[in-house]
């Protein structure tokens, strides 16, 4: 049993990063007004290698090594980082940053569909099925199709790509990536690094445009690249690796109320009772999907998590169909 400063000292950390994760969406706004989608992407991306890089040198790791281990680090950086990243710097420019961050919330829904379709979720148990079906209505229900119109429409859509596209990154890292014995640090910064690079291809798409930066995006791209993306990838590997899964997607049902209220106290973004409601069906339908079986009914549950700075093996923390990268939440 975890003592009441251990318990206490945990719940602050998950707070922390739900703050981070749940501002991601704040600066992506802020800073669109001086930056191209592209160029948002690209800053947060190299912003976030940077501070990892660094983390590296000063605990004496170096990165992965070997080809095969490279092009894995590439794919997973392509769909858990260079991609969706762009996508939601896109939405963004006709979404508001609060809606972005409940659209966030669907990546674990994503993830049961993925396992489902790839074979690595078993058949779904009643409660995870009608969690699967409810999370998808309120997703409908926040998006309204009968309402969206033009830019709007396709931004809702480029922010719901951008939660699924981490659900497959998060699948293909589960399946490639953990269990190497890799430090968590080292995996981070390699996978940033990479989708720096994949960023910077996208550059004549927009990204050469001319910055003139204002005090406010200057601080928001900072913000956003060292902390909301380089700190908290790192600490969400720390997280999975010392506590287990279930820690660390208890973060997840933070995010689109931190997200909400940060866009509604700062930018001013309207809160309405639609999209109130969709939230909450949301965050109803991701609760009963990683609502655990009681123990000895033969599902299984997660265990002990390894006390490393690498990522636990699949054996070791997901004994549920679906490893703990595959499951928590988008990063946003």
């Amino acid at each position: 049993m975890k003592s009441t400063a251990a318990r206490a000292w945990t719940w602050a950390r998950l707070g922390v990063l739900a703050l981070l994760w749940g501002s991601t969406f704040l600066w992506i706004k802020v800073a669109l007004t001086a930056l191209t989608p592209v160029q948002v992407t690209l800053a947060r991306c190299v912003l976030g290698a940077a501070v990892l890089l660094a983390l590296c040198l000063l605990g004496g790791h170096r990165l992965p090594r070997g080809r095969t281990l490279w092009r894995h680090i590439l794919v997973a950086a392509f769909f858990c980082n260079a991609l969706p990243f762009a996508m939601f710097s896109l939405g963004e420019t006709t979404v508001d940053s609060g809606l972005a961050g409940v659209l966030n919330a669907t990546t674990p829904l994503w993830s049961v569909l993925i396992g489902l379709t790839a074979g690595t979720e078993r058949a779904l148990r009643p409660v995870r099925a009608a969690g699967l079906l409810l999370g998808f209505a309120g997703t409908v229900l926040i998006f309204a199709p009968w309402a969206q119109t033009g830019h709007a429409g396709w931004g809702v859509a480029a922010i719901a790509a951008a939660a699924a596209s981490y659900a497959v990154g998060f699948a293909y890292m589960s399946r490639h990536l953990v269990g190497t014995g890799i430090p968590t640090v080292s995996l981070s910064a390699a996978q940033l690094a990479a989708a720096a690079g994949l960023t910077a291809l996208t550059l004549p798409a927009g990204g050469l445009s001319a910055v003139h930066l204002s005090s406010e995006p200057l601080l928001a791209a900072l913000v956003l690249g060292v902390f909301a993306t380089g700190i908290t990838f790192h600490v969400t590997y720390r997280i999975i690796a010392a506590e287990g899964a279930t820690n660390a997607a208890t973060v997840g049902y933070l995010l689109p109320v931190v997200s909400v209220l940060l866009g509604a106290v700062v930018l001013g973004e309207a809160i309405g009772a639609r999209i109130v409601a969709g939230m909450a069906v949301v965050l109803v339908g991701v609760g009963m999907t990683r609502r655990q079986p009681p123990r000895g009914t033969g599902s299984g549950s997660y265990g002990p998590a390894p006390r490393s700075d690498s990522v636990p093996s699949p054996s070791d923390s997901a004994r549920d169909g679906v490893s703990p990268v595959a499951t928590r939440p988008g990063l946003g």
